[in-house]
């Protein structure tokens, strides 16, 4: 054998340990979150990267970046686009200025508990993951957020009331909400709001009890109105190029963890909304129902909301309307 030979053999040698026993370039993935460390939705995704690392004893390894302190929530979603990082977490209607689809969730008195939720989600998914699909990402699973009430600092017995507040808005239907009962919406993501709320940046609201507790809103605000207007839910998606690089076994063990944080994430919510409540009494929050005439005025606004997202998403809008209402 000459030497050119031997140099060939070694190297194809050598190429083929590195291959077999060094870690893809996929090894290490960073998931970016907007949440707090203790909020339920980073528990589940710290539990599914767990589980991911299990299964494929210590190949691919995810670690968690919660609060906003990798990526601020709406870049979230074009930093797993662009392999800033590989998965991610995104309150999924942040995105309805891209697809309509992707704020079907939130508008108002469409689907107001987890059994309608989950009906209304198997209707949009398959749009959902072609929206995303084309966008370069792989939807994994989504979690639920407890349903939307109004949280205040005065008492609030009709549409009306609401007008002149400034108005928390994070997505289309909460600053479309605003526009409607003539409050004054001011973009606030998560991480910003215990410091919009004790500054007075912000002073009414449409969140999750969960939200009201993971920022200590009772030292701002009074009231909580449990209007249950609608239950949104955060995406947890990969870039697709990313998931590809995967072998078959790896990805496997990424799509069954998705899958048991998808039933366990439903679970939590349902499960973490009385607690929430609890604690909000616990802190001194007046935890009121809604008057009728309150309810009335809000599924006017409902109405409203529900034709303009349906006159956006056009005919596979209707489409999965149809299928929702069946």
């Amino acid at each position: 054998m000459n030497v050119t030979a031997k140099f060939a053999r070694w190297g194809l040698a050598a190429a083929t340990l590195l291959a077999t026993t060094a870690p893809s370039f996929a090894a290490n993935w960073v998931l970016p979150s907007a949440y707090p460390p203790a909020n339920y939705h980073v528990e589940n995704l710290n539990q599914f990267a767990k589980d991911i690392d299990t299964a494929t004893k210590g190949e691919l390894k995810i670690t968690v970046h919660p609060n906003a302190s990798l990526f601020k929530a709406p870049d979230i979603k074009r930093a797993v686009q662009t392999g800033q990082a590989q998965v991610g977490e995104v309150l999924l209607s942040l995105h309805e200025n891209e697809n309509p689809v992707f704020g079907l969730d939130v508008v108002p008195f469409l689907a107001t508990s987890f059994e309608q939720s989950k009906k209304l989600y198997a209707a949009s998914k398959p749009a959902i993951e072609q929206a995303l699909d084309k966008q370069g990402l792989k939807l994994l699973y989504t979690t639920p957020w407890p349903p939307q009430g109004i949280f205040t600092k005065k008492d609030v017995s009709s549409v009306a009331d609401l007008k002149g507040l400034k108005w928390r808005a994070y997505n289309v239907g909460t600053s479309r909400i605003a526009e409607i009962v003539g409050a004054q919406p001011v973009t606030v993501q998560a991480a910003e709001l215990p410091q919009a709320l004790a500054t007075g940046v912000v002073d009414g609201l449409m969140t999750s009890s969960a939200t009201g507790v993971d920022s200590k809103i009772w030292e701002s605000l009074t009231h909580y109105y449990d209007t249950q207007a609608w239950i949104p839910k955060n995406a947890i998606f990969v870039n697709k190029a990313a998931f590809a690089a995967l072998d078959p076994a790896t990805q496997k063990a990424v799509t069954d963890a998705a899958a048991a944080a998808e039933a366990r994430g439903w679970a939590l919510a349902a499960e973490k909304t009385a607690s929430y409540m609890d604690t909000l009494k616990k802190n001194g929050m007046q935890v009121l129902e809604p008057s009728a005439e309150l309810k009335s005025g809000l599924a006017e606004v409902g109405a409203k909301l529900t034709e303009d997202w349906s006159k956006k998403a056009g005919a596979e809008g209707q489409a999965i309307l149809d299928a929702y209402k069946k």
